[in-house]
């Protein structure tokens, strides 16, 4: 090379240490050194992460390459670190400015000067896997336009731009530190900022991102977390004389441990709605952002993030910019239960479905029964693809059931789109779902001991879904499949006067009354009603009216009633000596014991029956909702042909809701509502309506 860097030729030496010639012109195979360099003092060093890749840009510059590949260990550039978001791709091809971005805040495939070298010439670069060479990769080629350019151009949202993402990538770089000056006002933002960033120079930080209020002269400036107390030294230093005066308020670096997550692409620039969409994703994730920056090129958006954030930000910032199929995480809790079983198999069935058609998918990453869980992790197969839930629970990777670490396991998952299904119907789960909303956490809950329990905790749950901006879907409590929870909401929240809501909601009751007949007692229908799934584990809480009463407290409370289980009145057909005894066998064998029990009723029932029969009416369990008065019973009544429930057939349910709008009829809403695969299509529903959720939030 001579002394302006051009080449002269190429002198080889034979062994013996002669000259073989100048072979200039022959194009030989050179294999040179890179990573190694010398500073501007002569003393050796290293050009960093990646720094071979600077070296050959610098080489493919010098003797004026054609182009340059760099062979990785992955498929070229990705549009996020595959580790972190499992669902990134390869690239097909990035402008300089978008590569050097990218590297910039932390892409780990380039190194941030390596495109410099190359732009002059527009010689592109080709980042290719040394293990599938088959593969294209990444080519990084041109300049993005400049700011003038795109000023030019006409503001249009990018989501009317179909089928074109305006980013390319969003990347991170993990541990930084924020340091904050507040308060400078007296002071005049001008002066602040230059010595504030001579501060800064002065003690060699590496300023990463810079943001400043002036309204009150106040900076905050991104650095590595490893020369936060040096930034804080410096500036503390440089405004010793403002801080004793008082005219500034303080100086401070963070804590925590934080995150940069950026978005780059030259598609940003004149598209409305990219940073509400970014910041958006996050807001859905429950990631807090501490602080924004936006270059006016329009080519990235950066905000500064906790650290255990981080990777839950990327994904949802991958998904919502459509990068990636929007993946749900599912916990099911009584998982091994015939409607946790169920809703497990409606799953799996649709996982295609799903992703075909509503561009979304469900992982369920925990299962438990009520002694054992199994946990997932970020290494793991989706369990639900794995084998039989009751089988996984007996294998050795299921641990004891623990709600406390089961917790924390949730709060870990990094993806942005958490649900816990709750099939237990348990007091001591719902005591946390308070605690997993806070987490961002959506709940879906069939049982109604949550939507029915005590009336404070009943609100404090209310309270906890508005902060934290996530969903509790009970739906499936009241009617299994049936929509009556979203028809009363929408009844309601299109300004209708909902005056009195009447009907049936125990498809057990419908079904013993169903069957009922000269041949058939009481005790025997319960039996059928039983061998149908159609009970719950203690039949006792359909027949004494019990879950029937609960359901009607969910639907008196969605109308604004406070009413407790203890302010519906309620005829039990379960005697109390047989509601107080005590049943210690299994289901099976509680079953047996009470229907035994029940036959001492086999005589009265069947009295009531047949008096009913005499007048042409039929037996059916109904309830009543008075909203004026807030009045709310449920009952054994005989009806006749001009009521609504004269027709209920086996295991159905009926809801008639009395309007100001509807007034000549009710609004009716009937269907089947009993067994466990009704009550998994009505969680399923639930499922779907949040995935239609999340998916709608990123289009």
């Amino acid at each position: 090379w001579n002394k302006e860097g051009r080449r002269e030729g190429i002198n080889v030496l034979a062994d013996d240490g002669s000259s073989v010639g100048d072979l200039a012109g022959q194009a030989p195979i050179v294999i040179g050194t890179g990573f190694v360099a010398t500073s501007s003092e002569g003393v050796p060093t290293t050009l960093k992460r990646s720094g071979s890749d600077y070296s050959a840009t610098i080489f493919a510059k010098l003797v004026g390459g054609g182009r340059v590949t760099m062979w990785k260990n992955t498929d070229g550039v990705y549009t996020a670190d595959p580790r972190r978001v499992p669902e990134a791709f390869s690239i097909g091809s990035l402008k300089y400015d978008e590569a050097m971005e990218l590297a910039y805040f932390g892409a780990q495939v380039l190194h941030p000067s390596a495109m410099v070298p190359c732009i002059d010439s527009n010689i592109p670069v080709y980042v290719r896997n040394i293990f599938n060479p088959s593969f294209k990769g990444t080519v990084i080629q041109g300049r993005c336009s400049s700011l003038g350019e795109t000023m030019e151009g006409k503001v249009v949202n990018w989501r009317s731009n179909t089928g074109i993402v305006p980013i390319k990538g969003i990347t991170s770089v993990d541990g930084v530190s924020l340091v904050t000056l507040e308060g400078a006002s007296v002071i005049g933002g001008a002066e602040v900022a230059e010595r504030f960033m001579g501060a800064m120079a002065d003690a060699s930080i590496d300023v990463l991102m810079v943001t400043q209020a002036s309204s009150e002269s106040s900076i905050t400036v991104v650095v590595p977390e490893n020369q936060g107390l040096s930034a804080l030294n410096a500036l503390k230093s440089t405004f010793e004389l403002e801080l004793s005066r008082s005219n500034v308020n303080s100086i401070s670096v963070s804590e925590e441990s934080m995150a940069i997550v950026a978005i780059v692409g030259e598609g940003m620039a004149m598209q409305s709605g990219v940073s509400a969409t970014f910041m958006s994703s996050l807001a859905k994730a429950n990631v807090n952002i501490r602080v924004i920056a936006q270059g006016s090129s329009e080519r990235q958006v950066a905000v500064v993030v906790s650290n255990q954030d981080a990777s839950r930000a990327l994904r949802a910032a991958h998904m919502a910019f459509t990068l990636s199929q929007t993946m749900v995480s599912v916990a099911v809790l009584g998982g091994t239960g015939k409607i946790g079983s169920a809703l497990i198999r409606q799953i799996d069935s649709q996982r295609q479905n799903l992703k075909d058609k509503l561009n979304f998918g469900v992982c369920v990453n925990v299962i438990s029964s009520s002694s054992k869980m199994l946990l997932g992790n970020s290494d793991t197969k989706c369990l639900v693809c794995t084998g039989d839930p009751n089988e996984q629970l007996e294998g050795p990777e299921a641990v004891d059931f623990d709600i406390d670490a089961l917790t924390k396991q949730l709060e870990a998952d990094v993806n942005p789109h958490r649900i816990i299904v709750d099939c237990t119907n348990s007091d001591a789960v719902a005591e946390y779902y308070d605690k997993w909303m806070s987490l961002g956490i959506n709940i879906i809950s069939p049982g109604n001991l949550a939507g029915a329990g005590p009336l404070d905790r009943y609100h404090a749950l209310q309270r906890a879904q508005r902060e934290n901006s996530v969903e509790w879907q009970y739906e499936s409590s009241v009617g299994s499949a049936l929509p009556i929870l979203s028809t009363l909401r929408d009844l309601v929240q299109t300004g209708d006067d909902v005056q009195l809501i009447r009907g049936s909601l125990s498809g057990v009751m419908a079904f013993v009354f169903n069957n009922m007949s000269e041949e058939t007692t009481f005790s025997e229908a319960v039996r059928l009603a039983i061998a149908q799934d159609f009970a719950e584990n203690d039949v006792r809480d359909d027949l004494s009216g019990l879950d029937a009463r609960r359901k009607i407290v969910v639907l008196a409370r969605e109308l604004g009633l406070d009413v407790s289980l203890e302010d519906v009145e309620m005829e039990s057909l379960v005697p109390d000596d047989i509601m107080e005894k005590e049943y210690t066998g299994s289901i099976q064998e509680n079953y047996d014991a009470i229907l035994e029990d029940l036959k001492s009723l086999d005589e009265p029932m069947m009295k009531r029956w047949k008096e009913a029969q005499s007048e042409g009416k039929q037996l059916r369990y109904k309830f009543k909702i008075n909203v004026a008065s807030g009045k709310c019973r449920c009952r054994l009544e005989a009806v006749d042909n001009s009521d609504s429930l004269f027709r209920l057939r086996e295991n159905e349910n009926l809801v008639a809701f009395e309007t100001s709008r509807y007034t000549t009829s009710p609004l009716i809403v009937k269907g089947a509502a009993a067994g466990p695969d009704l009550s998994a299509s009505g969680m399923f529903s639930d499922l779907l309506r949040l995935g239609r959720a999340f998916v709608g939030s990123q289009s």
